[in-house]
């Protein structure tokens, strides 16, 4: 099994639409979609709103015995369940569920972050975080849901506590790149943040003894990573492989032997590195969260790895 061609064909179920701009970044509800309960996922735009998609149950999409990786492609997803459009006043670039999936939380272009909760079917607006200077381009919970990470583009990474009642205390701030942050993201299983940049690195934060967070690992050119902007990092589910993608028309795969050992921090290094035709970039431009992790991580478990030059996926950026 050397490509896509040779599993499944991926095709257009549908097109949903609802939201007046540019759609930046979607997020499954990680309870849902199981046991009975109908797939749901949030959706985010530069119309300055969230829209929540539930999966019909009288939806007309024919089911069958799918390959693994077409679960996340076959809902039939039309129906509206909430519209979140009273919070934020500019672009709403990121969004993310808690692993509980009772809580969304929201990264903005006005420099804050809104946590929403589904009370009795109603979304809403439990906290407003403040601090970044300027834009927020992205939100990650951790495994525990005790922890949310924001970056943006004063250069800063942000660390919240969530605290009993839904409080939310900034615990460190994170000052380490010299451009601004892109992503961040947590790693699957340990409180280990990651973040990638303008500046062309990863970087990998982890906290000491004495409740301090700081830099454990640079990836950068020295280091065989990337040489342009890192637009976005994904795990796969056991943690031990990481992708990276960026603008130097690279997707490099990381690989680690465990994240602690008996003298502390295991260090990344690069694994695989994938290069794409600048012809195909435009259309590309990155494998995104919930592509990259459901399908390049599912060929890596079966041996192989997803060509990226097989997917169409929209530029977020």
């Amino acid at each position: 099994m050397n490509s896509l061609d040779d599993m499944a064909e991926l095709r257009l179920l549908q097109t949903l639409e609802g939201h007046r701009d540019r759609v930046w970044s979607l997020a499954w509800n990680p309870t849902t979609g199981t046991g009975g309960l109908p797939a749901v996922f949030a959706s985010c735009s530069g119309d300055k709103t969230v829209i929540i998609w539930e999966q019909s149950l009288s939806g007309s999409f024919e089911r069958k015995v799918p390959p693994p990786l077409l679960l996340i492609f076959i809902f039939v997803l039309h129906h509206v369940q909430a519209d979140l459009n009273e919070t934020h006043e500019r672009t709403i670039r990121s969004c993310a569920w808690s692993p509980s999936g009772k809580m969304l939380a929201t990264a903005s272009f006005d420099a804050t972050t809104a946590i929403w909760e589904n009370v009795g079917g109603d979304f809403e607006c439990i906290s407003t975080l403040e601090g970044h200077e300027n834009e927020v381009k992205s939100v990650s919970w951790n495994a525990a849901g005790s922890l949310l990470a924001t970056c943006g583009r004063d250069k800063s990474v942000w660390i919240w506590e969530v605290e009993p009642g839904n409080e939310f205390e900034c615990v460190s701030v994170l000052q380490g790149h010299t451009q601004d942050v892109k992503m961040v993201q947590w790693h699957p299983s340990m409180d280990v943040l990651f973040s990638c940049s303008y500046d062309n690195t990863i970087k990998i934060w982890a906290e000491d003894g004495d409740d301090d967070w700081h830099c454990v690992q640079t990836l950068n050119e020295a280091s065989n990573g990337h040489t342009s902007t890192v637009w976005a990092v994904s795990f796969n589910a056991t943690g031990d492989r990481m992708a990276s993608c960026s603008d130097d028309l690279t997707i490099k795969i990381w690989g680690t032997d465990g994240l602690h050992s008996g003298n502390g921090f295991v260090p990344w290094n690069r694994w695989i590195v994938l290069v794409l035709s600048r012809e195909r970039w435009g259309d590309i431009f990155v494998l995104y969260q919930a592509i990259m992790t459901a399908l390049c991580f599912q060929f890596i478990g079966q041996g192989s790895l997803l060509s990226p030059e097989s997917l169409g996926v929209m530029n977020p950026f």
